[in-house]
């Protein structure tokens, strides 16, 4: 009974993970394919990373591919 409840909640749990996962995936092809601050070039290596690479491709260009978002410097 246990080891069935246990079962049931680790199937869930990679589920819901499984779900995230793809979900984050779509939206860092779609935010590659959008990218205005990309060559057209860089657009197409991207998308590419992400497609084959997958979850590891969706995660560099996560943290490398997307461009820095610009912060006005305080006035002083």
């Amino acid at each position: 009974m246990i080891s069935g409840i246990i079962g049931l909640f680790l199937i869930s749990f990679l589920v819901v993970m499984g779900l995230l996962v793809f979900a984050f995936w779509i939206w860092m092809l779609v935010d590659a394919i959008q990218n205005k601050g990309l060559t057209d070039g860089e657009k197409v290596g991207w998308v590419l990373a992400i497609v084959f690479l997958h979850f590891i491709g969706a995660l560099l260009y996560f943290f490398i591919g997307r461009p820095k978002r610009k912060t006005p410097l305080a006035a002083t």
